[in-house]
Parts: structure tokens; sequence; C-alpha cells
């Protein structure tokens, strides 16, 4: 049986949305939310953490990734609402 590979859809991918940085009350966010902020891919904060050469240095919570919400502000000059 021949499969036509080229007819497939394409995968749908997920957006999320998050709410602006001046509005967020959280200590920390995740790698997915700080990528966004910051304007970066998520795999390059993944290797700031595990050289510790970046701009911010994130907070290991069991195992996982945070970064400091007032970190982020500082380094893009936006102040908390």
């Amino acid at each position: 049986m021949h499969i036509n590979y080229l007819r497939c859809k394409p995968m749908k991918t997920v957006t999320a949305t998050f709410p602006p940085l001046e509005s967020v009350t959280r200590p920390a966010v995740d790698t997915a939310a700080a990528a966004y902020y910051l304007n970066r891919k998520q795999q390059t904060l993944r290797g700031w953490a595990c050289l510790e050469n970046g701009p911010l240095r994130p907070i290991r919570i069991s195992g996982r990734l945070a970064w400091p919400t007032q970190k982020i502000r500082e380094l893009l000059g936006v102040a908390p609402a």
C-alpha cells in the first residue's frame, strides 16, 4: 500500500498567549514565558542556564527552570503595574 505523504495536512502549531509583563504578579515565570518576553527561543534560555553565561540566572525548582520576573523587568526596562 502506497501512502502519499504530500497530501498530508500540516500539523497545527499551538501558540501560547502571555499577559503583558507589566501585569505579571508571579515572582518567577517558566521558560516559555521568559523566552516570549525576552524575544528569544526557549533553547537559548536553557543554554544560558546550562552554561551560566546569560544575562539572567534562573532559579531551579525541582529540576525545572524558573526565571525571576523582576530580573526580566530590569533587563527590559519595564516597570511593574
